[in-house]
């Protein structure tokens, strides 16, 4: 058996070697199943998935309660480090954070994802100092723990389109040391994937660098040329597959054919993930 800190070593260790952390982020057992086996060497979790499989919307309205719980059962189905998406904490404040830390890694996650977006706030991302807070209180929380925590700090300045566009490099950058003073492992910047602009990111920032992909993305193998350590598919495999649910659910309901189911697992393929 592989002991969590070692789960948690080796998930640091993805970030740092070659090749680029390549993480098809999964919403429910199954989709962690058929991910790890696919050959991930990681499993991580999309925080707008998951809470539109148990019924919620995405933006930190989903019960930190399912959450940890959804957590918990990735967990016991794969082998892989599991790393969670927590959005900001399902927390109020800082000590908030740190209960729901501690949660996590009782589920067994040895990484986590933890955005600075203040959904419903009077601005759309936490001020840096606030943030730093939350950062420096889920830190404690996994030193607490004896676990290596992989913290990785989401900015929302490109994806929430902060500022004026000539200064988000900028903040982007100063959110991000700040962030790694107060106890973050890496830095996840979603919305940007312009490679010039990513190569500023990578010389800028000192830890690795995590960027959101998907259809219109530079392929991972440019990414990773450009010094990109990890990427994510965030929510698009779940929004692809609930396509795919909606194609066929449509296509029965009108001219009553089938075409839209073409290309599915077989049954026995599913299956035997969970024997």
């Amino acid at each position: 058996m592989t002991s969590q800190q070692d789960k948690a070593r080796l998930f640091h260790a993805l970030h740092v070697n070659d090749p680029v952390l390549v993480l098809a982020n999964a919403w429910d057992v199954a989709s962690a199943r058929v991910v790890e086996a696919a050959g991930a060497t990681a499993v991580a979790t999309t925080s707008a998935g998951v809470a539109w499989s148990l019924g919620y919307p995405d933006g930190d309205a989903l019960d930190v309660d399912r959450a940890v719980d959804l957590v918990a059962r990735v967990v016991a189905a794969v082998e892989v480090p599991v790393t969670a998406d927590i959005e900001s904490g399902y927390a109020d404040d800082a000590a908030g954070v740190g209960r729901t830390i501690r949660r996590v890694l009782e589920a067994g996650a040895v990484g986590v994802n933890l955005e600075d977006a203040n959904h419903g706030g009077p601005a759309p991302l936490r001020s840096v100092a606030e943030q730093v807070e939350r950062i420096a209180g889920a830190r404690a929380a996994a030193d607490a723990a004896g676990i290596d925590l992989y913290l990785n700090a989401r900015i929302d300045t490109y994806l929430r389109s902060v500022g004026d566009p000539s200064g988000r490099l900028r903040e982007t950058l100063d959110r991000a040391n700040a962030y790694l003073q107060a106890g973050a492992s890496g830095i996840f910047v979603p919305g940007i994937t312009e490679q010039a602009t990513v190569a500023k990111l990578v010389d800028g920032i000192a830890a690795p660098l995590n960027l959101l992909v998907g259809p219109g993305a530079p392929s991972v193998r440019a990414l990773g040329q450009l010094g990109v350590a990890r990427v994510s598919a965030g929510s698009s495999i779940a929004a692809a597959a609930y396509a795919v649910a909606q194609r066929a659910a449509l296509e029965m309901a009108t001219t009553g054919g089938y075409d839209a189911m073409a290309g599915e697992l077989d049954y026995g393929t599913l299956n035997a993930l969970f024997g």
